[in-house]
C-alpha cells in the first residue's frame, strides 16, 4: 500500500513551514543567546519566541498549520492522531513543583492558557500528563480514532511517523496526523544536559572539528500521511511518498551510543530493505547531527561504513537548535521540502570538518530522488525513515 504526504506544518526558532525552509537554504540560525530564568547564565538557545514557549498550544498551532497545508476542514472523526514528544509538559511539572514560572501561551486564534489548566494549581495535574498533547490535537481535530503518544528521546519523532505509517498499513486508518513537539527550555533540562557535558557555550556545529555539545531548540512539526486512495478521493497534493522506517535500539548505555554502531547500522538496512532500496538509491542524508563529540563521531562512522560510495549530507541543528523529540520529524519535514524544491539544505555551523562526507555547506540544487532521514536518542533508541518523490500523476 502507497502511503503518501499530504500536508505538513511546521514551527521552529525559524518561523513556520516556508519561512524555515527559506532562512535555512539561506543558511540562517535562529539560535541567539537567551537567559529566559534569571537564575541561569546566558546560553545560546533557539526560542521560538521570546520566552519558553508551551507544549499544548505549540501543539495546536502546528495541528492547524498542517491541516491548512493539506487542505482539510474539520472535524477529521476516522482521522489517527500520533504525537510524541520526549519532554512533553515538564515545564508544567517544574511549575507545578513551585521551581520555575509558568511557560509563555504563544497565542493561538485568540487562545490562551494550558490544555487542562494548572491555572488551578496541583487540582489540574491531570491536564499534564504525557500524552496530553496528542489528546489535546484529537479534541481539536475531533478524532475519534486511534491516539497515540510516543516517547522514545530524541528518536520520537521518526517513530511517531512510523507507528502513523502502521496505522494506516494495517487498515486502520485512511488519515493519520503524526510527528512530535517539543517545548524544551526548562531550568532542570538546562541543568541535565549541562551536568553532562552537552551544551554549548557559543552555538551549534554539527560535524565540525572544534563543535562544543547541542544547543536547545523548540520546535514542532505534524506531518498529514494518507493512503493512496485517499489521496486520490480527494485530489490532494503530495509532496513525497512514506517508503519504509527502521527501529532498533542498542541495549547498552543510558546516555551514549554504542561505539561502532551495530545497532545504528541495523536500523538503517531495516529500513532500507523495508524500503526496498539500496544504499545507492539515497540522493541525501538529512544527518541527526547534534553537534556532541560521540554522536557526530559515531554516526559519522556508520554513514562512512554503509555509503562508502557518499552521498550528500547535513544535519540542520545548526539552524534550528537540537530539539529533542521533534527533531526527527522537522528533520523528516525538511527531507520533504528538499524533494519538493530539489534542494538540500547545508549544514549550518560546519566550518571545519573532522569526517570525510560529502557535507552540504551551502544550499545546493540536485536531482533527489530518494531521501533518508536519522535520528539516535539516549537508551541507545535507533530510527531511520525513508521518502521518495512522487509526483501527483502517480496517484491518479
Amino acid at each position: 500500500m502507497k502511503i503518501f504526504v499530504t500536508g505538513i506544518g511546521l514551527i521552529s526558532s525559524l518561523g513556520t513551514l516556508e519561512t524555515s525552509w527559506q532562512h535555512l537554504i539561506a543558511s540562517r540560525s535562529g539560535i541567539l543567546l537567551h537567559q529566559p530564568f534569571p537564575e541561569l547564565k546566558p546560553l545560546p538557545l533557539a526560542l521560538i519566541g521570546n520566552k519558553p514557549a508551551e507544549l499544548v498550544t505549540l501543539t495546536r498551532l502546528v495541528v492547524v498549520s498542517a491541516l491548512e497545508d493539506a487542505g482539510l476542514e474539520v472535524p477529521l472523526l476516522n482521522c489517527g492522531v500520533v504525537i510524541g514528544s520526549s519532554r512533553s509538559q515538564q515545564a508544567v511539572w517544574e511549575k507545578l513543583a513551585g521551581f520555575t514560572p509558568p511557560p509563555n501561551p504563544l497565542p493561538v486564534d485568540g487562545e490562551g492558557g494550558i490544555e487542562g489548566g494548572i491555572e488551578g494549581g496541583i487540582e489540574g495535574w491531570l491536564g499534564t500528563l504525557p500524552h496530553m498533547g496528542a489528546i489535546a490535537a484529537a479534541r481539536q481535530i475531533g478524532a475519534t480514532g486511534p491516539v497515540l503518544a510516543p516517547m522514545a528521546a530524541c528518536a520520537t519523532g521518526i517513530w511517531a511517523l512510523a507507528q502513523g505509517f502502521e496505522l494506516i498499513q494495517t487498515g486502520q486508518c485512511e488519515m493519520v496526523i503524526a510527528g512530535a513537539v517539543e517545548a524544551p527550555i526548562t531550568p532542570l533540562t538546562l541543568a541535565g544536559f549541562k551536568q553532562m557535558g552537552a551544551l554549548a557555550q557559543t552555538g551549534a556545529y554539527p560535524f565540525d572539528r572544534h563543535r562544543e555539545g547541542l544547543v536547545l531548540g523548540e520546535g514542532a512539526a505534524v506531518l498529514v500521511l494518507e493512503s493512496a486512495q485517499s489521496a486520490r478521493r480527494r485530489g490532494a497534493r503530495v509532496y513525497g511518498e512514506v517508503l519504509g522506517f527502521g527501529l532498533t535500539n542498542d541495549a547498552r548505555y543510558a546516555n551514549s551510543p554504542e561505539m561502532g554502531g551495530r545497532s545504528a547500522i541495523a536500523s538503517i538496512k531495516q529500513c532500507l530493505e523495508r524500503s526496498h532500496l539500496s544504499t545507492s538509491d539515497i540522493d541525501y542524508i538529512h544527518a541527526h547531527g547534534t553537534a556532541t563529540q560521540l554522536n557526530d563521531q559515531n554516526e559519522a562512522q556508520v554513514i562512512q561504513y554503509l555509503f562508502p560510495q557518499g552521498v550528500p549530507v547535513s544535519s540542520t541543528k545548526g539552524a534550528t537548535g537540537h530539539t529533542l523529540g521533534a527533531s526527527g520529524a522537522l528533520g523528516a519535514a525538511f527531507c520533504l521540502m528538499a524533494l519538493k524544491y530539489q534542494i538540500l539544505p547545508p549544514c549550518i555551523g560546519l566550518k571545519e570538518s573532522e569526517f570525510d562526507l560529502d557535507f552540504v555547506r551551502v544550499a545546493r540544487r540536485s536531482d533527489i530522488r530518494n531521501v533518508l532521514c536519522l535520528s539516535f536518542g539516549f537508551g541507545g533508541q535507533n530510527a531511520a525513515i525513508a521518502f521518495s518523490r512522487s509526483q501527483n500523476s502517480s496517484i491518479y
